[in-house]
């Protein structure tokens, strides 16, 4: 497959949208002016991935009522979007040297009875025809229908040498066709031990998460780091930290950031544990959408000391139903992926997704958590807003009595300083008088009469109830610059030089 996208533009003087389609493993390009209707999408990926419109189903859009016939415009995209095609009615397709006996068990499922020796366990698991092991379908790999028994054991490794003291095995497997060894799997270029992910041919010397880890931070930490190894770097984003501080991220921010959670459950000992991380959780759409949509956290449930943890945990912060539910899944169910949504009372799993799907399944059921979730995202956004409207409302009400009852006071202020202040003196009453002339910080002028003997502290109540108290203006000579409020305020006009004329000035203190 050529890993470079294919790329359709179509020119026309308008606003152009990109569209970055992932169907299975593939990716396309569409470039497309905003005048073009969904249905044009359509048709270029008919095109371009031989699948038929009508069994397509584009997915990805922000809003729920989309059909062919809808404009782009009237979408309101951004630049840059992402879309994924789901063709829930088309199956992988089989390799072309089936026979015509093959072909016609196509559409039929097989139950596979696969017993696991040392678990002293058997699995019945149902896979249609066109599960694929890596290339080859199941009715193409020559196995008994409708029922084939597989027998799963662990053999030692012949590499190993005398020094070796860690026991390092890898897995058998025992098919009835024969009653030998399932011999056919090597022809199709498949290890033994990757047949439906029982296994990995190298040593698994570290479990998915230690055991009885005392920091739930740390115990992620080395999760993650054993899934790269396992799976690879292309996996989800897993939180880092307690699975109170992910619900935390996840729920309980502004509406608009708000996401939900997605609690990947881990088990080594199911059969199917592999399959669905090496095909499920680590594909390229399933990523982008987990990491675009999703706060992802995860746990391993291996040990029991694990699982008895993570049940308290969720007992805390979920309830006992969230338990109570983990607890009913058998081992050979796992892993889970558990989809949770923060409501205003209490958190609500929407999905419990159980390790054996597809892609498409996976993927059609993450889409259908989040349209639960936007649907109730949008009514929390507008709760929101309406409620802080008010809370803004209430703010400048409150800011407004407050500025109002603070403007009363300074108003009662100069009125009583104003009626403390001795009359203003006549200039021909014979006393020393002194006038004086004071600029305010808007430009305006006071003038007033004041015997020679008053005390400046009668200057300072005048200017005071004039609007200027001394705590926040500064009252100045002009040549030299001296700031008469910093005098004793018992000195007379006198003493402070302001006889028996003077010009003054307000400014601000700062």
């Amino acid at each position: 497959m050529d890993p470079t996208p294919s790329r359709h533009i179509v020119e026309r003087q308008s606003r152009m949208l990109n569209f970055r389609v992932e169907y299975r493993q593939r990716s396309i390009e569409v470039v497309l002016e905003e005048a073009s209707t969904v249905g044009d999408i359509k048709t270029i990926l008919e095109t371009e991935l031989q699948v038929p419109i009508s069994k397509m189903q584009l997915k990805g859009w922000k809003s729920g009522d989309v059909s062919d016939s809808t404009v782009l415009r009237s979408l309101h995209l951004p630049k840059n979007n992402s879309l994924y095609v789901l063709t829930p009615d088309i199956a992988p397709l089989a390799s072309t040297s089936q026979s015509s006996a093959q072909q016609g068990l196509s559409n039929q499922n097989y139950l596979l009875v696969i017993s696991h020796r040392e678990a002293q366990r058997d699995y019945s698991l149902n896979f249609p025809a066109s599960k694929t092991i890596q290339e080859i379908t199941l009715a193409a790999s020559g196995i008994s229908y409708p029922c084939h028994h597989l027998t799963v054991c662990r053999r030692s490794s012949p590499t190993l040498t005398v020094d070796q003291t860690d026991e390092c095995t890898d897995v058998h497997m025992v098919s009835d066709s024969e009653g030998d060894d399932f011999e056919d799997a090597p022809e199709f270029g498949v290890d033994e031990s990757e047949i439906f992910g029982m296994g990995s041919s190298s040593c698994r010397k570290s479990p998915m998460m230690p055991e009885n880890s005392e920091n739930e931070g740390d115990a992620l930490l080395h999760f993650t780091a054993e899934f790269s190894r396992r799976y690879g770097d292309c996996h989800p984003v897993f939180y880092i930290g307690s699975l109170e501080a992910a619900s935390q991220e996840a729920f309980y921010g502004k509406a608009r950031d708000r996401k939900l959670l997605a609690i990947y459950l881990h088990n080594d000992e199911s059969v199917l544990s592999n399959v669905f991380c090496s095909q499920m959780m680590c594909a390229d759409s399933i990523v982008s959408y987990l990491s675009q949509n999703f706060i992802t956290w995860a746990w391993d449930v291996t040990k029991e000391a694990n699982k008895a943890r993570l049940l308290t945990m969720c007992t805390r912060h979920f309830g006992s139903v969230v338990a109570q539910t983990i607890r009913t899944y058998k081992t050979d169910q796992f892993p889970l992926l558990l989809i949770v949504m923060g409501k205003r009372t209490s958190n609500e799993v929407l999905n419990v997704i159980q390790g054996n799907t597809t892609v498409d399944e996976l993927m059609m059921r993450l889409m259908g958590a989040m349209e639960i979730f936007s649907a109730q995202q949008q009514e929390d956004i507008k709760d929101e807003d309406e409620r802080e409207a008010r809370e803004l409302v209430k703010r400048e009400q409150d800011e407004a009595y407050r500025l109002s009852l603070e403007a009363d006071r300074k108003k009662a202020i100069r009125l009583s300083l104003e009626q403390a202040l001795p009359p203003e003196p006549k200039e021909e009453g014979g006393e020393p008088i002194s006038k004086l002339r004071i600029r305010t910080p808007s430009g305006e002028f006071l003038e007033r009469l004041f015997l020679g003997s008053c005390k400046l502290q009668v200057l300072f109540d005048f200017v005071a109830s004039k609007g200027y108290p001394s705590d926040e203006f500064k009252l100045l000579t002009t040549f030299p610059r001296k700031n008469i409020t910093q005098l004793d305020p018992a000195w007379s006009l006198v003493e402070a030089k302001l006889f028996p004329q003077e010009t003054l000035f307000l400014e601000a203190k700062e």
